[in-house]
């Protein structure tokens, strides 16, 4: 199993479980910033390392009038900020070839998003960066179509990989977790990640927007970590219900610390 470094936290290879967790898409740098501290603080106390997400664009929403974030520009200024002040990883989503060039600048990881998890350009491009690149496993996929997705960053130099789980369609605006998936990917010899959030996501089901039922985020979690998930992605939010996008399916930062506890139960009991 390889063991992926991301600043000074280790990911698979029988290291605890990571945390990578933020709100949705960058609403602000105050915003950024505040959540940054506060979830770092209950990672802290938990002792479960801790890497920041929050997207500066997020370019496949629903509606040509959702919120997708500030921008590149602006918003990798705001992660960096995070870097130094609250001295943590981070994360993003990175949509195109053109953005990576930026982006590796400022980014831990680069995240190619579900839906883009085939694009072969994307991939190498982001392979190239030489930095971790975290797949996300695309709704569409079997899992062990995955060893494609790994082979095209291989191919380009890169063994820093993490792939994904969020996941798979199931009919019409809905999604289900088949947890085998996380013990297949993680055949490849990579850790697997456990996207919680994007699990309970109802794609496009409120119409303009995309639904979902954050109550079944913590038992999914704790599902995965029992599992065998190397790490939980958690989208969180101090009032998701007036985030201006994934809000059904945000958990509430004041949530955390009590799942995270659990987290590290079974975590203890598994491992």
């Amino acid at each position: 199993m390889h063991e992926i470094k991301v600043g000074n936290i280790k990911i698979g290879a029988g290291n605890p479980v990571v945390l990578i967790a933020g709100p949705c898409a960058i609403e602000s740098e105050r915003s950024t910033l505040e959540h940054a501290r506060l979830l770092k603080a209950i990672a802290d106390e938990a002792g479960v390392p801790f890497i920041f997400k929050s997207s500066y664009d997020k370019a496949n929403r629903s509606s040509i009038s959702s919120y997708r974030g500030p921008g590149i520009k602006k918003g990798l200024a705001i992660l960096q900020k995070v870097r130094d002040r609250v001295k943590v990883p981070v994360v993003s989503d990175v949509h195109s070839v053109a953005d990576i060039r930026e982006a590796k600048s400022v980014l831990d990881i680069i995240q190619i998003p579900a839906l883009l998890c085939r694009q072969t350009d994307l991939l190498i491009a982001a392979a190239r960066s030489k930095k971790v690149v975290n797949v996300k496993k695309g709704q569409f996929l079997a899992p062990w179509d995955m060893a494609n997705v790994i082979k095209k960053v291989e191919a380009a130099g890169n063994h820093k990989i993490l792939l994904t789980e969020r996941g798979v369609l199931f009919g019409y605006n809905n999604l289900v977790s088949d947890f085998r998936s996380i013990l297949i990917m993680k055949r490849s010899g990579y850790p697997v990640i456990y996207d919680a959030s994007h699990s309970v996501q109802l794609p496009g089901g409120q119409g303009t927007r995309s639904g979902g039922e954050r109550s079944f985020i913590p038992h999914l979690a704790l599902a995965a970590v029992a599992v065998g998930a190397d790490g939980i992605f958690i989208e969180i939010h101090r009032n998701p219900e007036k985030a201006p996008c994934d809000g059904p399916n945000m958990l509430y930062v004041k949530d955390l610390r009590a799942l995270l506890l659990k987290i590290k139960n079974v975590e203890r009991a598994v491992r």
